[in-house]
């Protein structure tokens, strides 16, 4: 399976060349998805859930590890990220059956304690 967290790190660093490359594409971009995201009659929590259903439905592996993240910052459950799941399902059928377990996998890692790093006894 992969790795989600390292998974996030490293494609944020190809997106930061991505910016530096398409800089007004991406400024664009960026002004869409703030948009999107604003609360308004829905709150930032739903639309990431939001966001991730479709992640499932469309089987896009790296929407998947940004908006599993992204919906637990906002305080997403693990009932709310099932259930968001199950709405993925029956949009998008067997597929996102396996797309699904994708999603447990990365709410499972991001939901691990970080551990602090060893220190030397010398």
């Amino acid at each position: 399976m992969t790795n989600w967290p390292e998974h996030n790190k490293e494609l944020t660093g190809q997106l930061r060349t991505l910016r530096s490359g398409t800089p007004e594409v991406m400024k664009a971009f960026s002004g869409l998805a703030q948009a999107a995201l604003a609360p308004k009659a829905l709150d930032a929590k739903a639309k990431e859930l939001i966001a991730l259903g479709i992640a499932v439905a469309i089987r896009c592996d790296d929407c998947i590890g940004f908006h599993v993240k992204a919906a637990m910052e906002h305080g997403a459950s693990c009932a709310e990220i099932d259930e968001t799941l199950g709405m993925a399902i029956y949009m998008g059928a067997g597929p996102s059956v396996m797309y699904a377990s994708h999603a447990i996998d990365a709410f499972e890692q991001f939901n691990k304690p970080v551990s602090a790093p060893a220190v030397s006894a010398a």
